[in-house]
């Protein structure tokens, strides 16, 4: 089973389009930043584009960005995926143990590449869960083991995950390390320091993956939705309210001053917006495609990379997308420099992201998925 990267996990008569373009969606905006694009915006004359610009960065600490949201998407599809990879393979045969066994095996992958990856940068062993490969190999698992679960247990169950969290951030008794929403002075802080051996580690949070274990769980109880027998009209007003919910929820106590939306220490109030923000675009989506078939042509164009997702991460984060910078950009640069360093910069940018793009496109033209 790989909910990640397998596109055969959606061969069921039922097939919801929509969670492969969600996935595929969010591949492609992760593209977009490895073509190193979305930085040029800010310098543009233009507030539009600046604005886009800031909305493509994460926010500095307090407050929430377009992009803060991207994390939260990929683990929250990452749960969506896995009741219809489990269907498929008891479909075709496989045991409760088989995939469970195969469900540990993806786990341990996921951890193995996301430390392989800070290994590479680092040069040394670095145990860190601050990628989204890290965070998901124990969020994909907790939210595989309780999938069977009723909704009612795994609503409860990351709902105290989240209060957990906030009172260990608001009461840890370490001097210096007890201001909870000040950086480099929490308990993430405190816990980055430790596994890092320094004094001032990344502001960064390896803890997040604690509270974001309920974006994947969360992700589960709407694929199970989307599975049910419900009309296409009733899961969407559940989705729609689910998702209301848990935004007022977020930014209500944001907007109390009880717990800020910081998403590099993953508050409470940051999983709780980002989770309803991922649950409303996924209904968005489950619409657009599924139920009114407006963008049914246009959403492959966007599946295509979704089919290949762990791949192409891995393969920009080993420096893939900056090998194919350094062989076009000698080219545009000579057939553009009349265009000043920015139009270069851009064009650049457009032509590594549609490279990342068509390369996703042959491998899945070729039937070619790199699963872990």
């Amino acid at each position: 089973m790989n909910p990640l990267s397998q596109p055969e996990a959606y061969t069921a008569s039922e097939r919801v389009t929509s969670v492969d373009f969600f996935r595929g969606f969010t591949m492609f905006l992760l593209v977009g930043e490895a073509a190193e694009l979305y930085g040029l915006f800010l310098k543009m004359d233009n507030p539009v584009m600046q604005f886009l610009g800031t909305q493509l960065d994460h926010h500095e600490w307090h407050g929430l960005h377009f992009w803060d949201l991207i994390q939260p998407f990929f683990m929250f599809i990452v749960g969506v995926a896995i009741p219809f990879a489990v269907a498929n393979r008891i479909k075709k045969g496989d045991s409760l143990r088989q995939i469970t066994r195969h469900a540990l095996k993806r786990s341990f992958l996921l951890l193995f590449f996301g430390w392989a990856l800070y290994f590479t940068a680092a040069g040394k062993l670095v145990f860190q869960f601050q990628n989204v490969l890290a965070q998901l190999s124990v969020t994909y698992l907790v939210a595989f083991l309780i999938r069977d679960k009723g909704y009612t247990f795994q609503i409860v169950f990351t709902l105290v995950i989240l209060l957990l969290i906030d009172l260990a951030y608001r009461f840890f008794p370490v001097e210096g390390f007890n201001h909870p929403w000040v950086n480099f002075e929490n308990l993430g802080a405190w816990v980055n320091n430790k596994i890092e051996g320094v004094d001032k580690a990344s502001t960064w949070a390896t803890l997040n993956f604690v509270s974001t274990t309920a974006h994947t769980v969360w992700g589960v109880l709407c694929g199970k939705l989307l599975m049910s027998d419900r009309t296409a009209a009733r899961k969407i007003q559940i989705l729609l309210v689910a998702g209301a919910c848990a935004l007022l929820a977020g930014y209500t106590l944001d907007v109390l001053n009880v717990t800020p939306i910081i998403k590099k220490i993953a508050t409470s109030s940051f999983v709780l917006a980002s989770g309803g923000w991922a649950i409303i675009a996924l209904c968005f989506s489950y619409w657009l495609i599924d139920v009114n078939k407006s963008f049914s042509a246009g959403s492959r164009f966007f599946i295509i990379v979704g089919m290949n997702s762990i791949f192409i991460y891995l393969f920009d984060h080993i420096g893939g997308a900056h090998l194919i910078r350094s062989v076009v950009e000698p080219f545009i640069n000579l057939l553009f420099v009349w265009g000043g360093d920015l139009t270069v910069g851009i064009i650049t940018g457009l032509t590594v992201w549609a490279a990342l793009w068509y390369l996703c496109y042959w491998l899945a033209k070729n039937k070619l998925f790199i699963k872990i």
